[in-house]
């Protein structure tokens, strides 16, 4: 969904290329990473905190009838804009069923999706605003830098990605030994500003459908 409002928006820009118009889709297929995927699935029952993308939709910025620059700018923020809107929304239809849960475990089942599916929605938008590649935050700075400054800020690209992963894996098993887990852990507060953010959506705290017990 998150790659899918990526096209939609470029395509509304004027960009027809053939893979924005492909990126339309709301099939699967379209969409799917194999190394985001499988990263997804393994660290899901291996991490309290998983990760994974879909397959990066990449417009044509000199197709955009805005011009380029804002083009970009528009395309790179419709993906956490839209994400940031279906969690809020989703969260916000769980306040039909909070009153009726109770001890139903069809009900309960159905609040964990729920929270799960708006909780990772809201998460992936805040992600992405992060300033980094091939994060969306990163194409958003670059394309409000003045000209110097962009080109400047495009040469840490090529770090981006090992800056996600010191951020996201080496840090936290390092905090783990220092005592300092909760503070080196920034998906873990990813995680919790999300569930603050839904828990509000939904007019009532949904951690204890989105926390097992173990």
């Amino acid at each position: 969904m998150h790659e899918w409002a990526h096209a939609q928006m470029a395509s509304w820009l004027g960009d027809h290329s053939s893979g924005t118009l492909e990126r339309k889709s709301w099939r699967l297929g379209s969409h799917i990473d194999p190394v985001g995927t499988l990263l997804c699935i393994i660290l899901a029952f291996l991490s309290y905190a998983g990760l994974g993308w879909g397959r990066p939709v990449k417009p044509d910025p000199w197709k955009m009838k805005v011009g380029a620059n804002t083009g970009v700018l528009l395309v790179a923020c419709a993906g956490p804009i839209f994400s940031l809107i279906v969690g809020l929304a989703v969260a916000a239809l769980t306040r039909l069923l909070i009153p009726v849960v109770g001890g139903n475990i069809a009900l309960n089942f159905v609040m964990k999706l729920l929270t799960a599916f708006a909780t990772v929605n809201v998460g992936l938008a805040i992600l992405n605003i992060i300033p980094l590649y091939p994060l969306d935050g990163y194409q958003i700075v670059y394309t409000l830098l003045p000209s110097k400054q962009a080109v400047q800020f495009s040469r840490s690209a090529a770090y981006g990605p090992f800056i996600l992963l010191i951020v996201f894996f080496f840090l936290p098993f390092i905090g783990q030994f220092v005592g300092m887990a909760d503070i080196l852990n920034l998906a873990s507060d990813i995680r919790n500003i999300s569930l603050f953010l839904t828990s509000q959506a939904a007019g009532a705290s949904l951690v204890q459908y989105f926390v097992y017990p173990h």
